[in-house]
């Protein structure tokens, strides 16, 4: 199954170039962008794998991770094949890195169009869809056309996202688009370029973005990577830029475990993590999480201000112990984030 592609510029000889992310992949009829899977046909470029899921579940929304937007809730999830970096680390690597251009083609997984999957969320009581398990950006189409659906049906969406994607197409799925979860890999341009083909700056312009143009809720999470991207100057540097652009915007210090080609490097310690949580805590940023590694105390949400114990996390599991959802029962203090 395929779709016509919504932001092409016609350029010569039947090429065209992609402008959904900032790759701006310029393709040549039958021939392909870096994601795999949009493809020139003749000088149309099409989506090939519109409506075609290869990973759909119900997850609590805390896994994307989202700690600041409607907890507890179930989420319906995701994802097809393609992306449009190339992580040796990546822990979904089976079907981001599966490319309907290297022969596996669109007939992989099952169909599942914008008002299936709106009508799986009606019938269950599933009041959020995300796009996921892959990057949204590569699958656009399809994420805008439910997007649209599913907020015409008062259901909420939300992208797990590396963040890299053009600035039009922010612009388009914006209005429909409740909250994101943004990878922010480094705060190297040399990882980026060396360990996921990508740039940062593109990343960094649409975390700000999102935080200060636009209604959606953002939150940041951060691989930790043991000898790459966890020194004390790098991790001080990005916290510092998170909360220049907003101290309420949470971050996710994530505990990273060898995986796909990345198997050279150790689990991140939790010392690691610790020091990672207190730089963010140091530079002012108001919410900062632990994930990945069983700690209760850092993966929960304190008040910023008298410093009580709001929402209890262990793993996925979820005790909201204020009154009114967002609001110290304490001294008042009014937390940020999406709660009813």
């Amino acid at each position: 199954m395929r779709k016509e592609a919504c932001l092409v510029r016609p350029l010569h000889d039947g090429a065209v170039q992609c402008l959904v992310c900032d790759h701006a992949c310029a393709i040549r009829p039958g021939e392909v962008g870096k994601c795999g899977v949009r493809y020139n046909d003749a000088g149309t470029l099409y989506l090939m794998v519109y409506g075609r899921a290869v990973s759909i579940n119900l997850d609590p929304v805390e896994k994307k991770p989202l700690f600041h937007f409607l907890p507890g809730g179930d989420i319906l999830s995701i994802g097809t094949l393609g992306c449009n970096f190339r992580c040796a680390f990546c822990q979904n690597w089976n079907i981001s890195q599966r490319h309907w251009a290297d022969g596996h083609d669109a007939r992989l997984g099952q169909v599942a169009l914008p008002n299936d999957l709106v009508g799986t969320c009606l019938q269950r009581g599933v009041n959020m869809i995300a796009y996921t398990y892959n990057e949204p950006t590569v699958f656009f189409e399809y994420t805008y056309d439910t997007a649209r659906l599913a907020h015409e049906n008062g259901i909420r969406n939300v992208y797990v996202s590396n963040g890299f994607m053009s600035q039009q197409a922010l612009e388009m799925i914006a209005p429909y688009l409740d909250g994101i979860n943004v990878d922010l890999k480094a705060f190297s341009n040399d990882f980026y370029r060396e360990q996921c083909g990508g740039r940062l700056e593109p990343v960094k312009r649409n975390i700000r973005t999102i935080a200060r143009e636009t209604d959606i809720w953002i939150e940041v999470t951060t691989l930790l990577i043991p000898g790459l991207n966890d020194s004390r100057e790098e991790l001080t540097a990005m916290a510092n830029w998170l909360a220049e652009v907003d101290p309420d915007m949470p971050w996710h210090i994530s505990a990273f475990h060898p995986d796909y080609q990345m198997t050279d490097r150790p689990p991140t310690p939790p010392a690691s993590l610790q020091q990672a949580y207190q730089i963010g805590k140091d530079a002012g940023l108001r919410y900062v999480y632990v994930g990945n590694v069983m700690d209760q105390d850092r993966s929960s949400t304190f008040c910023p201000q008298c410093g009580e114990l709001l929402v209890r996390r262990s793993w996925y599991a979820v005790q909201e112990l204020w009154k009114k959802r967002g609001t110290c029962p304490q001294c008042d203090y009014e937390v940020a984030g999406v709660w009813t």
